[in-house]
């Protein structure tokens, strides 16, 4: 059953226990706990356990969730989205898994988070909506698990991160990569110096697309079934159309990030800025060609952001069975490949000698390990492996990237100031128009 309330808990699980434990002279005895509530035979007792709400339920989040449903120290309890279909969707996801009917939802993201037993969030709306919700989570005091591309635009990245600080929230992006051995391997494999010099890195991307037209406008369906205002969010306003809801919002200016550079490009750009050693800075020049995205190090190291025309078939180039979001790091002794397929390719026997045999190949999808690398983080308080610095440096290298694209022209960028060199234009379209009241945001 269907279940939206604006009630605010404001005695937390954790209080309860506490209060019971405090007067339990006043119990009845002999009192019979079960062992799960008291952390014994491997279960997590209730008062340890994380909370978690979810903020868009589509597809992937549905994907991720499956992930962060198996862990034992995690409940899920709450879902937000803004078409009922959807949420109620995630519902029957996650009773199922619990064996109840406890979780709440809502169609308001902000009525989540006025719950004040709410721990973490995951935010896996459209990009139009992951810095700004992101942001108002942080607010909130949540920490914050954010799908990417985490911002629409440089300034949205720059306030997310400036966000995360100033709140001393804990943040991953959704660059799960990060956190998939056969990627680590071939970083480490970089970093060792075993490729020689590092000269040229090769993140693979989409071919670049920006739609500006409208679709025929449609009958908008009542609030509680689709909330067309909540779903555009900070975007302009434009007529409604099943198409967007259902995910064909894709490529659209008002929608999505970087011409779509950032759908593969926020992992691969993000894996050749760790082999780099760049997770600080990002490069300086950006050039494009009809065939790729060429930047430019300070140090002399070269990125190629290689358009790929059939991602998901034939990419001539790449070694294809290494399967998609493939990156490639070349130094002037050797090579490594990597992708999806969690398998690892190199230049030659000696180094093939030099790798570690992965004991089970993990695809570039899986989301467990990066998942559980955050709500460890939650715990210790310690940096994320995809954390706010992280996301802001790859993330606006993408932009630039994009930026330089649709302006067709090299852009120079200053990495301290994250400003293009004399170029009002391009620094004109660091951010985007809000509508109110999520203009004060920045993005």
């Amino acid at each position: 059953m269907q279940v939206e309330t604006n009630e605010r808990r404001d005695t937390t699980r954790r209080d309860v226990l506490k209060h019971a434990i405090a007067g339990g002279a006043a119990l009845a005895f002999p009192s019979i706990i079960p062992a799960r509530a008291l952390g014994r035979g491997g279960a997590v007792a209730p008062s340890e356990k994380i909370t978690l709400g979810v903020i868009g339920i589509g597809p992937r989040c549905t994907y991720d969730l499956k992930s962060m449903l198996g862990l034992a120290d995690v409940q899920c309890v709450a879902i937000c989205d803004v078409q009922a279909s959807r949420r109620e969707a995630g519902k029957k996801l996650v009773d199922a898994h619990y064996g109840n009917t406890d979780c709440v939802l809502f169609r308001d993201f902000r009525e989540l988070l006025a719950r004040k037993d709410i721990d973490t969030v995951i935010v896996a709306t459209g990009d139009r909506w992951h810095a700004p919700a992101s942001m108002l989570a942080a607010q909130a005091g949540k920490d914050v698990y954010s799908e990417k591309p985490c911002g629409l635009t440089i300034a949205a990245c720059q306030s997310l991160a400036d966000v995360m600080k100033r709140t001393g929230r804990v943040f991953q992006a959704g660059t799960q990569r990060r956190s998939v051995p056969n990627f680590q391997t071939a970083v480490q494999l970089a970093h060792s110096g075993k490729l020689g010099k590092l000269h040229t890195l090769y993140a693979s991307v989409y071919t670049p697309h920006v739609e500006t037209t409208w679709l025929p406008g449609e009958p908008t369906p009542k609030r509680d079934v689709v909330d067309w205002d909540l779903w555009l969010g900070p975007a302009p306003w434009r007529p409604y159309n099943k198409t967007y809801v259902n995910g064909g919002w894709r490529g659209y200016w008002d929608f999505d990030s970087g011409a779509r550079l950032l759908d593969w490009g926020a992992h691969t750009v993000d894996l050749c800025q760790w082999a780099n050693n760049a997770d600080d800075t990002m490069p300086i020049e950006y050039e494009p060609t009809p065939t790729n995205i060429t930047a430019r190090y300070a140090n002399g190291v070269k990125l190629v952001l290689d358009f790929l025309k059939t991602p998901f078939g034939d990419r001539p180039g790449w070694i294809n069975h290494l399967g998609t979001c493939p990156v490639r790091f070349v130094g002037d002794e050797g090579w490594v490949e990597v992708g999806d397929s969690g398998e690892i390719e190199v230049s030659s026997p000696s180094l093939k000698a030099e790798l570690k045999q992965l004991a089970k190949p993990t695809v570039g999808l899986d989301v467990s390990a990066h998942a559980r690398n955050f709500f460890d983080c939650v715990k210790s308080r310690a940096e994320t492996a995809a954390n706010p610095r992280v996301m802001r440096h790859s993330h606006i290298a993408c932009h630039a990237a994009a930026l330089a694209w649709l302006l067709n022209r090299k852009l120079t960028l200053d990495p301290a100031k994250e400003e293009f060199v004399d170029d009002n234009e391009a620094n004109g379209l660091r951010s985007h128009a809000a509508r109110d009241p999520w203009a004060a945001l920045r993005l």
